[in-house]
């Protein structure tokens, strides 16, 4: 295959097919610098030479009701997570103040667990954070809150909401074995929620969960169908206690780097991002994940595991001569 002539059809508005798309996840080794060229060609022409960083708080951890088998706050699993209820608006907005101003990110997300936000009391307080986040950043304001919705979205919205999180995690095939305490088509509800009430999506999934090449290029098609705003690309890092750490393999960095550089492909305008599991996959070759077609990037810590500094992301994308972007999305 001809990756840059690809590239080129791409940018004069045709969409990749599925059997294209099969055949770029399944580039050889030898082959795959090739592609990642063309995906950086495509990122360029799309994003320029930006780069967008979002951080996150962990607002409310454990206990959660869902089974997902890799998350280390399901309450279905012993692990060795923090559990602790919804933390005070003020201590959220102060957060989000940190990472303005020491991680130079420009994209903040309010993360809780558990099956969803449906409490008028959690509501009012992640409502009062959106508005703290408002009034004493200048950051892009996001959270991931679980299946929510129209109403309380709205509520959200009136607070500050810009762009709701919600990974669609696994393509619908495989979906019920990631998880079998809600539905993949609960997910594309929330999704859908989010957008008829005018609010910008981010949605992406977790992989090396054991899903085959081809159902990573479904969950792509499924999000290009959905037309989401933004596509983070999550790569396991198992956790003690968890069933995906039982069964966890590992995964090469090329093998990482062609599915970042399809999804850009997939989705050339969309913003695509690789977050948690970086460090451990690429190792040494992290600041390639931007030549492979990413703009965006988790800086910070994660959930429930820690990430690089700051400082080290920070000066990985100063050395590939990159920009932060420093306008909100």
């Amino acid at each position: 295959m001809d990756h840059q002539s690809l590239a080129n059809r791409l940018i004069g508005g045709e969409k990749l097919a599925i059997a294209e798309a099969l055949e770029l996840i399944s580039t050889p080794d030898e082959q795959t610098f090739e592609l990642l060229a063309a995906a950086n060609h495509l990122r360029r022409r799309f994003k320029g030479n930006k780069v967008r960083l979002c951080s996150i708080v962990n607002a409310k951890s454990g206990h959660c009701s869902e089974n997902c088998s890799f998350c280390a706050q399901s309450g279905h699993y012993q692990t060795n997570a923090e559990v602790y209820p919804l933390l005070p608006a003020e201590e959220i907005a102060a957060t989000a103040k940190k990472a303005e101003e020491e991680q130079q990110a420009t994209c903040f997300s309010i993360v809780t667990s558990g099956r969803g936000v449906n409490t008028e009391k959690d509501i009012a307080e992640i409502s009062g954070a959106l508005k703290m986040i408002n009034d004493t950043t200048k950051m892009n304001r996001c959270a991931s809150l679980g299946i929510l919705d129209r109403p309380t979205i709205r509520q959200l919205k009136a607070a500050g909401l810009k762009k709701l999180h919600h990974n669609l995690e696994a393509a619908e095939s495989f979906f019920s074995n990631v998880c079998t305490t809600h539905t993949f088509a609960e997910r594309v509800e929330t999704i859908k929620n989010a957008k008829a009430e005018g609010v910008a999506v981010c949605a992406g999934g977790i992989f090396n969960l054991g899903e085959s090449l081809k159902q990573r290029v479904e969950l792509a098609m499924a999000l290009r169908e959905l037309d989401v705003d933004s596509v983070p690309i999550n790569i396991l890092n198992p956790v003690a206690g968890t069933p995906a750490a039982a069964k966890h393999r590992l995964i090469s960095p090329l093998e990482v780097l062609r599915l970042i550089a399809t999804y850009r492909f997939i989705m050339p305008t969309k913003d695509i991002g690789l977050f948690g599991g970086r460090e451990q996959s690429l190792g040494q070759l992290q600041p390639l994940m931007f030549i492979a077609g990413a703009n965006v990037t988790l800086v910070g810590n994660y959930l429930t595991t820690s990430g690089q500094s700051a400082e080290q992301d920070l000066a990985m994308i100063k050395a590939l001569g990159l920009e932060i972007e420093k306008t909100t999305c």
